[in-house]
C-alpha cells in the first residue's frame, strides 16, 4: 500500500495520447512513458485534468489507467486522476482504477453543487472510508471555485486513507497554512509548475507538473536543487522555464503541450472535444521554446 513518504519528487501530469477514433493509442503512451523514465521521473499522474479525464469515455479512462501501470511496471507510483462531481461516481472510478493496478486516487474537490465546508469534509471523509486505495486531495480552486480552508485540510490530513494532496491554490499565505498544520502522515505536492520552487521551499515534497511530461529532466534538476536546499539554484533554474510556462498555459492545456509532443517522439496531437488544437501562432513559438530546452537538458536521454 502506497504511503505518504512514497509521494517525494516529480510526477508528471501526462495526457492521454488518442488516435482519430478517441482511443488510446497503446503505441504512444508506451513511447511517452519510455521517455519520462530516462528522465528520472518519480511517479505519474494519468488521466486527470490533463489527460482530459471529462472528455474520455469511462472504458478509455480504465484502459489509460491499465496502460500506465503497465508502462510504469513496479518503478514508481501510479495515482489515477478523478474529477467527478459526486460521491458516487467519484468512488466507482476510484474502485475501477484499483482494479486495474493504480496506486492512488487523486480526487478532485465535488464542483458545480458549492457545498460548504462541511460538506467537502464529509465528502472526503466518507470516501476515504470507502476507498480500497490510498486518496490524495485535489484542490484547484481556479478551475472548480472551491477552496478548501486550512483547517479542514489539517483534520482530512488526519484520516489513515488520505496520504497527501495536490495544491493548487496560488495563495501563497493558504499554502503556508496547509503545511503549518498537516499530519506528518500526510504529504503536500505542488501542482503549480508556475510556483514549484517556492512551495519546495515551504515544504512540499515534490510536484505534480504538466509540463514535466515535455523536460523531465529540467524539472528534476530543480527538484534535486529544492530538495538539498539550494532554494537560490532552484529558483533560478525555474526562471530560465518561465518563458516556456507562459506559452505552455496560454490556452487551455493540455492543448499547447500535444501541439509539440512529436518533439519527444510522440504522435498523437489529437484533442478531445470540447478542446481544440492549440492556435497555429502559440504552437510554433511554444516548440521553439520546448526544442531550445531539449536542446539544453534532454538531448541525451
Amino acid at each position: 500500500m502506497l504511503t505518504s513518504r512514497q509521494l517525494c519528487g516529480i510526477f508528471p501530469a501526462i495526457p492521454t495520447l488518442v488516435d482519430t477514433d478517441d482511443r488510446i493509442d497503446a503505441t504512444a503512451v508506451y513511447t511517452l512513458f519510455s521517455w519520462l523514465k530516462r528522465g528520472g521521473i518519480d511517479g505519474v499522474l494519468p488521466v486527470g485534468g490533463t489527460g482530459e479525464y471529462g472528455a474520455l469515455a469511462r472504458a478509455e479512462r480504465i484502459r489509460m489507467a491499465r496502460l500506465s501501470v503497465e508502462a510504469m511496471a513496479g518503478t514508481g507510483p501510479v495515482i489515477a486522476g478523478v474529477l467527478d462531481t459526486g460521491y458516487h461516481d467519484a468512488l466507482q472510478a476510484v474502485g475501477e482504477f484499483a482494479a486495474e493496478g493504480v496506486d492512488a486516487a487523486l480526487v478532485l474537490t465535488p464542483y458545480y453543487t458549492n457545498p460548504t465546508q462541511a460538506g467537502i469534509r464529509d465528502y472526503f471523509l466518507r470516501l476515504a472510508d470507502a476507498s480500497p486505495i490510498p486518496v490524495l486531495i485535489y484542490e484547484i480552486p481556479y478551475r472548480t471555485r472551491i477552496a478548501v480552508e486550512p483547517r479542514i485540510l489539517h483534520e482530512l490530513s488526519r484520516h489513515p486513507n488520505i496520504i497527501g494532496m495536490k495544491a493548487c491554490n496560488l495563495d501563497m499565505y493558504h499554502f503556508l497554512q496547509v503545511v503549518a498544520g498537516v499530519s506528518d502522515d500526510f504529504t503536500v505536492l505542488s501542482g503549480e509548475d508556475s510556483l514549484f520552487p517556492l512551495h519546495m521551499a515551504a515544504g512540499a515534497k515534490g510536484g505534480i507538473l504538466v509540463t514535466a511530461s515535455l523536460l523531465p529532466r529540467a524539472w528534476r534538476g530543480i527538484f534535486d536543487a529544492a530538495a538539498a536546499g539550494r532554494t537560490a539554484e532552484a529558483l533560478s533554474l525555474h526562471r530560465e522555464l518561465i518563458p516556456m510556462m507562459n506559452l505552455a498555459f496560454a490556452e487551455t492545456n493540455p492543448g499547447p503541450m500535444k501541439s509539440v509532443i512529436d518533439l519527444i517522439g510522440v504522435s498523437a496531437p489529437r484533442m478531445l472535444a470540447p478542446l481544440v488544437d492549440a492556435a497555429p501562432a502559440l504552437s510554433k513559438a511554444f516548440r521553439a521554446e520546448v526544442s531550445r530546452f531539449l536542446i539544453r537538458t534532454e538531448a541525451s536521454l
